[in-house]
């Protein structure tokens, strides 16, 4: 940086120090702090609210930047199949061999609610989701974390204390373990479609093999 750089930086009082506190301090609020208040409140309402304003300020303040190349949708796909081929099934005996009263208990038994989940859950739930954990991380947050590796561990632990308010330490713990899947991901492709598409396919598979009960409000605030 020039002299007349750094002259102009503390004319404005924009010191280096500041330049990195203020985003670190927006990051905590809405990392830390969203899911805090949302727990505080315990209102379903209130949570799909503040979900749904926080996307679509993320959207506004993202929209601007410059379009990213298209990723080779073709192999992208492919890797996102063979990926949920694999795990699909390791996740679904966990579920059989670890619950098995719960397995399947979904669709069995609420056939009807549980299409309408498989129908509503990528659109309501997903793209905000993926909007504020992704797209907005990895566009507003690069300048904090300095790396994609480190944007991928941030979004990843980010993701999964966000799940703190459902009260267990498995919703944490999947979504933390899916929020590196998706970041990783979306580190390569910066496709925000792309990444629905896989959360959505996991999202949805959790909910039929019968651990959505892990990622039911009404369970842990009602409890």
């Amino acid at each position: 940086m020039t002299d007349e750089e750094s002259a102009g930086q503390e004319a404005r009082g924009d010191r280096p120090g500041l330049l990195h506190l203020r985003p670190a301090v927006e990051w905590a609020l809405i990392y830390l702090g969203g899911p805090l208040a949302i727990l505080g409140l315990r209102r379903g309402g209130i949570l799909f609210l503040i979900l749904w304003v926080g996307a679509l300020l993320a959207w506004a303040g993202t929209r601007s930047h410059p379009p990213l190349p298209r990723p080779a949708l073709r192999h992208e796909l492919r890797g996102i199949a063979i990926r949920f081929a694999i795990l699909a099934p390791l996740i679904t005996l966990a579920t059989w061999g670890l619950w098995p009263d719960w397995f399947l208990s979904l669709p069995r038994q609420r056939p009807l609610f549980w299409a309408l989940i498989m129908l509503l859950y990528p659109l309501l739930s997903v793209w905000p989701q993926e909007m504020l954990y992704r797209s907005l991380m990895f566009h507003r947050y690069r300048t904090l974390f300095g790396s994609d590796r480190a944007l991928i561990l941030a979004s990843a632990a980010a993701f999964g204390f966000a799940h703190v308010i459902f009260l267990n330490w498995i919703a944490v713990a999947m979504t933390a373990a899916g929020g590196f899947l998706f970041a990783r991901d979306y580190a390569r492709h910066r496709s925000l479609p792309l990444t629905c598409l896989e959360h959505s396919l996991y999202g949805c598979l959790i909910f039929t093999v019968g651990l959505g009960r892990f990622f039911y409000t009404g369970a842990a605030w009602h409890h």
